[in-house]
């Protein structure tokens, strides 16, 4: 190392293979092929000098050095980071072959799954398959059994009709051979058979004749001898007079005794319903006849819901006609007029049990059908209604289809008499029934009709107040109280919502509905319960009838209007026809 210091030996020193001496003229590096030491003088056997490029040569081979040193240490570095390379690659190799293993078995799972399903679909398909074929041959085994059985049953039909065919032909042979044999016997027979018919017709016309000589003179001799005997003669008058006098009392008396019986024990057919008890109605009816024997008098307006003011008149009515039958007064004809389903048929009978009478509803329709029929028909129920001992409310509904004005075009002459019938049996005040009358088109009636009515009370469709209380009354009647009676069978139950709201919400909506159309309305959305699957009326079912309920109630008035509207052309037409006729 002594040449690292500039020190030289005899040895020749040791260049390092990156070293380049200098060139000619003194400096280092001047080529690289020029031999050490050329310049050093021969035949020198140990020289030291100090060489000045020694410093640089150690200065670079130190740097060499710290280089090599360095260099050694990033080696290790980067095998260190190498062999942590290698580590996390072996773990992300183990990592990633843990994923393709549990991978691999989730789908193996899978497959197994579903080779395990297609395996029971198809076992599901070959059970369905030989229950198929099972039917299918229980279907032809049935085919087969049935096919059978006509085919015994045909071929039992057929035996049958070949029997009946044999036993027919072999009768008709029978009853040829017998017609063949007596044609035999009587052509053998004749001349003793027509001998013995002129004996025996001989015989029977010799009979006759004696028979009648005889009755003759038996005749001829009580004749004269009666003739000519004044007494048997005047007995005999007497006794013919007895007996016609006796047949035509009979007769009448038993017209007369059959009209009382009708009157007193049944009641007559225009007669729909009645409350009046009769003898016939307590045989069929004994359970309802007690009832209204035991029955109370109650409010006339119970159960009617009408406006403050009509309440008030009809009020009145009831209590005069309550008044009029206890002081034995003459009672007032009164005409219930207005839209249909107003209440006029409801308050009529509540009238006549208020007051303590009987009631009797008529139908006008009814009159017209019986034709001839329909004045004896009148004529009975008057005469039923004077027969009556408390007194009788006679009702008659749509009383404009016989009422009406007698005009040649529109009446019949059947009705016509059964008006003036009408005429004539309330033309004065009775004691014994109250007339009652209800249209909704009394302009229609005749002027006579209108002569014998002492009040007109018309019921107007219900406003607001009304409609509310009678959806209230309807609804706690048909759904309320059975919703809450507790019974086993009862199916219809209530939502939980304010009916009594929702009730005042229904009357703001339905206006111009009659007390009809709002009790339909009611029974309508207990319907709708019932045909729920858990008989559960709720808001919205309400809700939903109530819109049909006025899109019906709209086509209604729709059509009541057109038919206003072409009654009233009819009505200009026929007058301008009849001023020209009038004006020709």
């Amino acid at each position: 190392m002594s040449w690292l210091f500039g020190v030289k030996q005899n040895a020749p020193p040791q260049i390092p293979d990156d070293f380049h001496p200098p060139a000619a003229g003194g400096q280092p590096g001047a080529g690289p092929n020029q031999p050490p030491g050329k310049n050093e003088p021969a035949g020198s056997k140990m020289a030291y000098s100090f060489d000045s490029t020694a410093l640089e040569r150690a200065a670079k081979a130190a740097r060499d050095l710290e280089r090599k040193l360095h260099g050694k240490k990033e080696v290790e570095q980067q095998t260190k980071q190498i062999e942590a390379q290698l580590a996390s690659m072996k773990s992300d190799h183990i990592r990633t072959a843990e994923e393709e293993r549990r991978k691999t078995l989730n789908e193996e799972t899978k497959h197994a799954r579903s080779r395990a399903d297609y395996q029971d679909q198809l076992a599901r398909k070959r059970q369905e398959e030989e229950l198929a074929m099972k039917a299918k041959m229980q279907e032809e085994s049935l085919r087969k059994q049935e096919e059978s059985v006509k085919k015994q049953e045909a071929l039992r039909k057929a035996t049958i009709e070949h029997e009946l065919a044999l036993k027919h032909k072999y009768e008709l042979e029978k009853i040829d051979a017998e017609t063949r044999a007596r044609a035999k016997a009587a052509r053998e027979n004749r001349d003793v058979n027509l001998e013995q018919m002129k004996l025996h017709e001989e015989e029977n016309r010799k009979t006759v004749i004696e028979k009648i000589k005889t009755s003759g003179e038996l005749l001829g001799a009580g004749l004269n001898e009666f003739l000519h005997d004044k007494a048997k003669m005047t007995a005999a008058v007497g006794g013919l007079t007895a007996l016609a006098i006796g047949w035509y009392t009979a007769k009448r008396g038993t017209s007369v005794v059959a009209r009382y019986a009708e009157a007193r024990l049944g009641k007559p057919s225009l007669v729909r319903e009645t409350s009046r008890v009769t003898p016939l109605e307590t045989l069929k009816h004994p359970i309802k006849t007690a009832s209204m024997y035991f029955r109370k008098r109650h409010d006339p307006l119970k159960g009617v819901v009408l406006a403050p003011e009509l309440e008030s008149r009809l009020r009145d009515i009831a209590i005069t006609t309550s008044n009029t039958r206890r002081n034995n007064g003459l009672f007032r004809n009164v005409l219930f007029y207005g839209p249909p389903g107003t209440g006029k048929t409801l308050f009529a009978k509540s009238l006549a049990q208020h007051s303590g009478l009987d009631y009797a509803i008529l139908t006008g329709g009814d009159i017209a059908p019986m034709g001839r029929d329909g004045v004896s028909a009148i004529h009975k129920v008057f005469d039923w209604a004077n027969s009556s001992r408390k007194g009788l409310v006679v009702f008659i509904d749509e009383a404009d289809a016989f009422l009406q004005k007698r005009s040649k075009e529109a009446m019949s002459e059947d009705t016509r008499a059964a008006l003036n019938a009408f005429l004539f049996r309330t033309g004065e005040q009775s004691r014994r029934f109250m007339l009652v009358v209800a249209s909704n088109q009394p302009e229609q009636f005749d002027w006579a009709v209108n002569d014998r009515l002492d009040q007109l009370v018309e019921f107007a469709l219900p406003g607001r107040t009304e409609r509310e209380r009678i959806l209230l009354q309807y609804f706690e009647e048909h759904i309320a109280k059975p919703a809450t009676s507790g019974s086993r069978g009862q199916r219809l139950k209530l939502a939980k919502f304010d009916w009594i709201k929702k009730c005042a919400d229904v009357a703001d909506a339905t206006e111009g509905m009659s007390g009809r159309e709002l009790s339909k309305l009611v029974i309508g959305w207990q319907a709708s319960a019932y045909a729920s699957e858990d008989g559960l009326l709720t808001e919205a079912m309400i809700e939903k009838n109530t819109v049909d309920a006025m899109k019906q109630h709209q086509h209604k008035m729709e059509w009541l209007e057109r038919e206003q509207l072409a009654a009233r052309d009819q009505k200009v037409k026929f007058g301008t026809t009849l001023k020209r006729e009038t004006a020709v």
